[in-house]
Order: structure tokens, then sequence, then C-alpha cells
């Protein structure tokens, strides 16, 4: 019987996984903004207003649990490299942002 948690090195996280599915096609997807198809991926998050980019953030987050437990491969590695992408942009303008005193955890 197994008791505990499971060790994470046995385990990578999903965004240590992405090469995996697809290896340099995540890497050209990324870099391009299109698909294996040529579709577009989404537009770029420096280029949306702040309303915006929450949007799409929160578009991404409603989305998670069902992608994470659904979605085909190819449709993971993209949602992980899209919300990547906003938020980075989301902290890179608001690097000051406020911290709720109440989400802090005792160390």
């Amino acid at each position: 019987m197994m008791t505990g948690s499971v060790r994470q090195d046995e385990f990578p996280s999903p965004e240590q996984r992405v090469p995996e599915w697809g290896g340099d096609q995540v890497h050209d997807m990324a870099s391009s903004g299109t698909d294996p198809d040529g579709e577009l991926l989404g537009v770029d998050p420096a280029e949306l207003d702040d309303e915006d980019l929450i949007r799409e953030m929160h578009s991404l987050h409603r989305t998670r649990l069902d992608t994470l437990r659904h979605a085909a491969d190819s449709a993971l590695a993209h949602h992980l490299r899209r919300t990547a992408e906003l938020e980075t942009e989301y902290l890179a303008r608001h690097p000051g942002r406020e911290v709720d005193p109440s989400r802090l955890r005792d160390l």
C-alpha cells in the first residue's frame, strides 16, 4: 500500500514535459505564433491592453482543469505556452503588484 506524496522527480511537471509533446514543433509554434498548419495561436500579449490581457488570462484559467484532464497533448502544450506568455506579460507590466497579506504563508 502506497502512502504519502509521490516523489517529484518521478513525475515531471507539465511545463517540464512540454518538449515531449512535439519537441521542436512546440518551440517553432512559440517563436512563429502559428501552429504547424499555419493558423495563428493568439495575439502577441504585448499588443493587448490591460483589460484584454486580463480577459485572456481569465479564459485560460477557467479552462485549465478541463484542458489538463481531457485535451490532446498538443492542446495542453499550447495552453501551457499561452498561459506562460500572458502571465509573463502581466508580471512585466505589474512588477510591484499588490500582494494580499492573507495569501502569504508562514515559513
